[in-house]
């Protein structure tokens, strides 16, 4: 049975859609009467935190679409889901970022899972079992209200035995300490799959930036990864520091993977190179069936040494956000970071 939750049908009941009398759109429609786009979208207060949805299973959520005004909003508020009855989130990230925006300026992006098409309409595919119940909130934590559209769109159906649950989790080194490695997931304990990343990267040093590497630490690594990739930009399917002869970075988005936004420098305030890009692993997920850790190292290229040598790697404190999404057998995660405060989210 397919439901959909809105603004205009805030139980996704049968028949239970365009009945308002009262909303955000009342005073437009105000001489059209009850069905008219009465209650389109909702206010969220400052510091408040919205209920979107919450609907008894089973079932699965197959698409999130929603809009804000402020824009700013995309990185002053925290969308958070749960599974079953937890009261641990099994997804608690900025909703610019899930949405591969994390920089409070809008990027088209045209993946398979993920959409964010003109001017911040934002769209997620992934699927999203749940047996008993799924709640869905976003916590306003500016100054300021939010004004949210959304649709939950889900089907109550049985869920297979082997069916694991969405989870989502938020990160930023800002910025990664000298010599160290910025950490997208560590502790994950039990069975499930990678299944994509997104990184909001600053650049804070000159030169090319994107020479790390990223590793998946799988059901027992220690020191060494059971995968190693080659660099950053590799990672997200580009090469040679996505620079395209005569026109330098060049961003492009694919189903799969994408260097999604370009933030360039303004000669002003805007005096650092920023960058949006995102790999999604659907049809390579990254499996494992005891534990699993993810990092990626800030790591660029330094001038030549003299003397005829090349030029070296170096160390890099730039500023990462990272966004890693995964399946889990469990609906929540034992290992989880702390929430973030609005000065850890803030876009300098």
């Amino acid at each position: 049975m397919s439901r959909s939750i809105s603004a205009e049908n805030f139980t996704g009941a049968r028949g239970g859609g365009g009945r308002a009398t009262e909303g955000t759109g009342a005073v437009a429609a105000s001489r059209l009467g009850p069905g008219w786009k009465i209650s389109p979208s909702i206010d969220i207060a400052a510091g408040e935190t919205a209920v979107l949805a919450d609907i008894e299973g089973p079932g699965t959520i197959r698409h999130l679409w929603c809009t804000t005004d402020p824009h700013t909003a995309w990185r002053g508020t925290l969308l958070r889901m749960y599974w079953e009855d937890e009261e641990t989130p099994a997804v608690e990230v900025p909703l610019g970022d899930f949405f591969c925006n994390g920089w409070n300026t809008f990027s088209q992006v045209s993946s398979v899972p993920v959409a964010a098409n003109p001017n911040g309409g934002f769209n997620a595919y992934w699927p999203m079992p749940f047996r008993r119940r799924a709640r869905i909130t976003l916590e306003n934590l500016t100054a300021e209200k939010v004004t949210l559209y959304y649709q939950v769109d889900y089907e109550l159906d049985e869920v297979a035995d082997d069916a694991s649950y969405f989870h989502a989790q938020w990160r930023r080194s800002h910025p990664v300490p000298f010599g160290e490695v910025h950490t997208l997931l560590d502790g994950i304990t039990g069975a499930g799959s990678y299944a994509g990343t997104y990184l909001a990267w600053g650049v804070n040093s000159p030169g090319w930036w994107g020479e790390g590497e990223l590793k998946f630490y799988l059901d027992g690594d220690d020191e060494f990864p059971t995968i190693c990739g080659t660099g950053t930009e590799d990672y997200f399917g580009g090469a040679w520091n996505f620079d395209v002869p005569g026109q330098g970075y060049t961003a492009y988005t694919t189903p799969y993977l994408g260097l999604n936004q370009i933030l360039r420098p303004d000669g002003l305030y805007r005096s650092q190179q920023r960058f949006g890009m995102y790999r999604w692993h659907v049809l390579d997920p990254v499996r494992f069936s005891e534990n699993l850790r993810v990092t990626v190292q800030s790591l660029g290229i330094g001038p030549g040494q003299g003397n005829g040598l090349p030029h070296r790697y170096r160390h890099t404190g730039d500023d990462i956000a990272s966004t890693s999404l995964f399946y889990l057998d469990a609906p929540a995660s034992a290992s989880r970071p702390t929430t973030p405060d609005l000065l850890t989210l803030e876009v300098d």
